[in-house]
C-alpha cells in the first residue's frame, strides 16, 4: 500500500509539475513587466521604460532593464506611452513623438524623440 502510494504521488508531482512548464500564464491586457534588456520584447508587447539592476549582470550603469506592457486585448482607442525602442503591433498607430529621459535605452543617445503615443485604432 505504501509502494502505491508513493508511486500516484510521484506521478501527481510529475504531472503537475508538466503542467507548469507546459502551459505558462499568458499576460492579461495591459499588464507591465519587467525584465532584462537582454531578452526580446514579445509580440504584442512595447517597452514603456528603461533602467538599470545589478540583477542583470552588467558591471556599468548602462540601461540592462525594460519595462515592457501588454497591448494585445487592449480595447479600440486606448491611448498608451511607449518607448520607441520596439515597433509597436498592427492596429496601433502614433499620434506624436517626444523625447523622455525613461526612455533612454542607449548610453549617450541624445536628446532626439525616443517615446511615442500610441492609438488603438482596429
Amino acid at each position: 500500500m505504501t509502494r502505491l502510494r508513493t508511486l500516484t504521488t510521484a506521478f501527481a508531482g510529475a504531472a503537475a509539475m508538466f503542467a507548469l512548464t507546459a502551459a505558462p500564464a499568458q499576460a492579461a491586457p495591459g499588464d507591465v513587466t519587467t525584465t532584462c534588456a537582454s531578452t526580446a520584447t514579445p509580440a504584442g508587447y512595447v517597452d514603456i521604460s528603461w533602467g538599470y539592476s545589478a540583477s542583470c549582470g552588467t558591471q556599468n550603469f548602462d540601461p540592462n532593464i525594460k519595462q515592457i506592457k501588454q497591448l494585445t486585448g487592449l480595447p479600440i482607442g486606448t491611448v498608451v506611452q511607449a518607448c520607441g525602442s520596439t515597433y509597436y503591433p498592427a492596429g496601433w498607430v502614433q499620434t506624436s513623438s517626444y523625447y523622455t529621459s525613461s526612455c533612454v535605452a542607449f548610453p549617450n543617445s541624445g536628446f532626439n524623440n525616443n517615446a511615442w503615443t500610441l492609438k488603438r485604432v482596429s
